[in-house]
């Protein structure tokens, strides 16, 4: 062979990662079938507003599901991906989120193969009347099946989900449970609507700013803009005039409308979840900050499964072993997530994120490999206080 120069292209060089579906949720919502087009119990893939007549779906046979999918498509841009999944809207919430009903969310769930991030229920149990308490009781006993579900699809399919349910039946100036003091902090229930008086909850308008928002980022946050109603109601009243039952709902750790002074239009009160305020996962954000790493490092430790570790003599993992895989699980989450801002990179922990491998396990006795990986979040500015007043001293800032 003649003396020559050969290039080879590298290929990975760059760190570059497939885009994430994040925003990716399930909207389950009670509505008809229609002949032909649109079947209850199946999963459809929608784009647009287009695709509702695809579907065969008109304010005439489907008003409901009409409105939750035109105000999703309010918030998140036309090409958003959203899964609609049907169910008989007589079905209450609490049958429609048991894990164990093969029929029900599980079934969406499971057909996207772990992709989901969040199922959003809407339009359920609409045969119930409104009766002496501040909301339907479906509400309270879809809680702990939300919650169940949400710990299922994580520790069967590896696919960690949250679940935002409908404050169905909210009546202002009666009781309602407080959420405060519950425990389910992959659940979250919104009050508001779109229409006074509304038996259920702007869903659509929730599932479009949560598709539109980054993970570690707040629903509520000002600079991202106000929501595109119009007008947004809390029972009977424009949100504006609900000021006082706005604060109680957001004490029991509800998600409602709100309306600053000096903004127009309408925002979220937060991101609360169904448990108190001390759990670690209390805030959507959080929940699903958490949730991707969890995702990241599942797939990062993925690749390690069956493969051969270099030991020392006492069967314990070699030190550069240890470090390779400390490495790897930190370089990911930096790809993934700290270089998009979606972790908080600090001086001891640049890539966002921290792996510990105790390198004292023996590994050939017990097969086991055990992994501590911290994640850093961001802090979230809920109460700024200001002491204002005059200053007559050049420079003085105290």
């Amino acid at each position: 062979m003649l003396p020559r120069v050969k290039i080879s292209y590298l290929n990975g060089q760059l760190g570059s990662v497939a885009e994430s579906p994040d925003g990716l949720v399930a909207l389950v919502v009670g509505s008809a079938a229609v002949d032909g087009k649109y079947e209850l119990g199946k999963a459809y893939h929608i784009r647009s507003t287009d695709d509702l007549e695809t579907l065969g779906l008109t304010e005439e046979n489907n008003a409901q599901l009409v409105k939750t999918l035109k105000e999703f498509y309010g918030e998140a841009d036309s090409g958003t991906e959203v899964v609609l999944f049907g169910v008989e809207p007589t079905k209450t919430a609490t049958e429609v989120l048991d894990y164990t009903n093969k029929d029900g969310a599980r079934k969406v769930i499971e057909s996207e193969g772990g992709r989901l991030r969040g199922v959003i229920v809407a339009n359920l149990n609409t045969g119930a009347k409104k009766g002496d308490a501040g909301l339907d009781a479906d509400v309270s006993t879809a809680l702990e099946k939300a919650q169940e579900l949400g710990d299922w699809s994580t520790e069967t399919l590896e696919a960690p989900i949250f679940v935002l349910l409908e404050g169905r039946g909210y009546t202002a100036g009666k009781e309602v449970p407080d959420l405060s003091k519950s425990r389910y902090n992959r659940v979250g229930v919104l009050i508001g609507d779109t229409v006074a008086g509304s038996n259920g909850a702007a869903m659509g308008v929730l599932a479009g700013r949560i598709a539109m928002t980054p993970v570690q980022r707040n629903i509520g946050r000002v600079k991202t803009g106000a929501l595109a109603p119009i007008t947004m109601y809390v029972g009977e009243k424009k949100a504006e005039e609900a000021t006082s039952e706005i604060a109680d709902l957001y004490d029991k750790g509800y998600i409602t409308p709100r309306t600053h002074v000096g903004r127009s239009g309408y925002f979220f009160t937060d991101d609360r979840l169904a448990v108190a305020e001390t759990d670690d996962y209390a805030h959507l954000a959080l929940r699903r900050v958490i949730d991707k790493a969890y995702r990241v490092a599942y797939n990062t430790m993925l690749d390690e499964l069956l493969d051969e570790i270099e030991v020392n003599e006492d069967g314990t993992m070699q030190p550069a072993v240890v470090k390779s895989w400390e490495q790897t699980v930190e370089n990911a989450l930096s790809s993934e997530m700290t270089r998009n801002g979606e972790l908080c990179a600090t001086s001891s922990a640049p890539e966002g994120g921290v792996c510990y491998i105790d390198d004292k396990q023996n590994v050939v006795s017990t097969g086991k490999v055990k992994a501590t990986i911290k994640v850093n979040p961001y802090g979230y500015g809920r109460m700024i206080d200001v002491d204002l007043g005059f200053n007559i001293s050049q420079g003085n800032r105290q």
